[in-house]
């Protein structure tokens, strides 16, 4: 009785593929929404979002409910019972009224209820037994039963695309990561539009060559799909082009969109960009929780109490029991200081679901700041059991041990940061601080040389190459180093505020004073002057100066425009290092 074949799945499978009739694409979403809510699964809301973007249908174009079959029929009034109490969250209630029945859709949900009894039990002993940071230990004791049951309906290919997304599920939870997988691609096949198993899928996918791999259906959800998890693999300009596309193919006016696009600029770390983006969301959904604590995230970087004030009172009244709610009242704690009370409230968010990957790694901060590195320790691990993708956390392992002074760990976790983010500068630079003090400096150089190529975001990779530069006695390499960070520096406008262009300039202007070329060398003792730390230096390098002035004729030059071909420094790329990737 369980192999009865799900028509609608196979007819909407079927009417998947490349964008085209808009109108058909709403009437699959439609479809695919009914199916999941007599399911109990909350993915629908996803694909609401999309069909709300699309134009209504006229009555004549609704598509028709799903073929009811003989098996339905009998087991109606059970499965409408077991529904019932299955959304009062009664899960083993519902489980024992759907014991026996033997339609494809209330084996589901006697499975599904089951399963989430499991998680509920599971969650409850959690909380009332350890602290946060164990909550790793505690595990569904149904796992293995639904296992068993399932592997062997679906041996017999007795499931359907549903129960063999749960089925993926539960695998996945067992740590039989591969067969999961596998699962999970059968299950889409099945039903292309069941962006439930897409997502979960994606949580699978280590790498792009590992995506490239996957046997997936040409179907037009599947640029959803790879546009979520370019964002994932920090492939972000790949993601941006495919949500682009999608504005373009006809859904300009989805909220979820309009989220994605706010994350893949926040991971690329363009702030006022995600920040605008988050806005518009906010008017267009002001009662909109999800993605709200990257939002905060983004208003903690900027320093933007009020905004991070009013957005966490705004959530208190929407729902103040959402992991998100929790994660933003954090970030706001976090802010004035008060690190014990921020940390409290992500240990909430962790109360309320323990795989959320935002609230571990906040909390490891917060315990960074409170200098309880085995505590953030903890936290950090958590969060890459949850995500190995998550290169905060490696980063931030890697922080913990550079505090506990022990280089050897720092070097790993940073180096696993540095995969993730291969062309973020701060990752670059902390491997070179870590090779440095294990006194490998030809591999430091090459590192603080590739931050500079890729984009130095704090500006700092120049001065640690210089300063690396001078400490090996290379005073031309080193010169090279400190001229290009001051041009830096002096270009952006942000020399007043820069402590360390001082150092530069006195490097610069005994190096240049070395080299005969007194013009320069005055330019920057002048320079020097500016700043109090070295302003004495300055002055004594001035009157050394004035003592030879009248023999040298070299024409004077302003050492921080552009470099140019008649600029009388000898440069010489550090070692070849431009095209070195650690």
């Amino acid at each position: 009785c369980y192999a009865t074949s799900c028509r609608s799945n196979m007819k909407m499978a079927a009417l998947c593929g490349e964008f085209g009739d808009l109108v058909q694409i709403k009437k699959q979403l439609i479809s695919v929404i009914s199916l999941c809510k007599e399911r109990g699964l909350l993915h629908s809301a996803k694909a609401s979002e999309l069909a709300f973007a699309l134009d209504p249908l006229p009555k004549d174009e609704l598509p028709p409910s799903p073929p009811f079959t003989e098996e339905d029929a009998h087991d109606l009034d059970a499965l409408t019972l077991a529904k019932s109490y299955f959304d009062l969250k009664e899960y083993d209630r519902a489980a024992y009224f759907l014991k026996g029945c033997c339609s494809q859709k209330a084996y589901f949900l006697y499975m599904y209820s089951r399963y989430l009894s499991g998680e509920k039990k599971k969650d409850d002993e959690t909380v009332d037994s350890l602290g946060p940071l164990e909550k790793g230990q505690v595990r569904n004791e149904a796992l293995r039963e639904l296992r068993v049951e399932l592997s062997k309906k679906h041996t017999a290919g007795e499931l359907d695309s549903f129960t063999l997304y749960l089925y993926g599920v539960v695998l996945r939870k067992l740590d039989l990561l591969k067969e999961a997988v596998d699962v999970f691609v059968e299950a889409i096949h099945a039903l292309p539009l069941h962006w439930g198993a897409w997502l979960e899928l994606s949580n699978l996918v280590t790498s792009i060559e590992m995506l490239k791999s996957l046997s997936l259906p040409d179907c037009w959800i599947k640029d959803f799909f790879k546009a979520h998890m370019y964002t994932e693999l920090q492939m972000i300009k790949e993601a941006l082009q495919k949500y682009e596309s999608l504005i373009k193919a006809g859904f300009s006016k989805s909220t979820y969109i309009i989220s994605q696009i706010a994350v893949a600029y926040h991971n690329i770390r363009d702030i006022d960009q995600a920040l605008a983006l988050f806005n518009e969301l906010r008017v267009q959904d002001p009662y909109r929780i999800d993605n709200m604590d990257t939002f905060s995230n983004l208003l903690y970087v900027k320093s933007m109490k009020p905004e991070l004030s009013y957005l966490a009172h705004n959530l208190v009244e929407i729902d103040k029991y959402r992991v998100e709610t929790c994660c933003v009242i954090g970030n706001y704690y976090s802010l004035r200081s008060q690190h014990e009370k921020a940390a409290l409230y992500f240990q909430r968010a962790l109360k309320l679901n323990p795989r959320c990957l935002g609230a571990w790694t906040l909390m490891g901060h917060e315990y960074m700041e409170m200098k309880n590195t085995s505590a953030a320790i903890q936290a950090y691990r958590h969060a890459i059991e949850v995500n190995k993708r998550d290169y905060r956390a490696w980063y931030g392992l890697g922080q913990t041990y550079e505090i506990l002074k022990m280089p050897f760990y720092c070097l790993y976790y940073y180096r696993k940061a540095h995969q993730l983010r291969p062309n973020d500068s701060r990752m670059l630079v902390a491997l070179g601080e870590s090779y440095e003090k294990l006194s490998q400096q030809v591999e430091a150089k090459k590192c603080y040389w590739r931050a500079y190529s890729v984009g130095d975001v704090e500006k700092m990779a120049l001065l640690k190459l210089a300063k690396l530069h001078e400490q090996l006695n290379e005073s031309d390499d080193a010169a090279q180093c400190y001229m290009l960070y001051s041009q830096d520096i002096f270009s952006c406008g942000e020399q007043l505020e820069h402590a360390e262009v001082s150092t530069a300039l006195r490097y610069l202007g005994q190096y240049y004073f070395k080299n005969k070329l007194y013009d320069e060398a005055s330019l920057c003792a002048q320079r020097c002057c500016d700043y109090n730390d070295a302003r004495e230096e300055g002055k004594a390098l001035l009157r050394q100066i004035s003592q030879v002035r009248d023999q040298i004729e070299t024409p004077s030059a302003d050492l921080f425009a552009p470099l140019s071909n008649n600029t009388p420094v000898r440069r010489v790329s550090p070692l070849n290092l431009i095209s070195f990737t650690p």
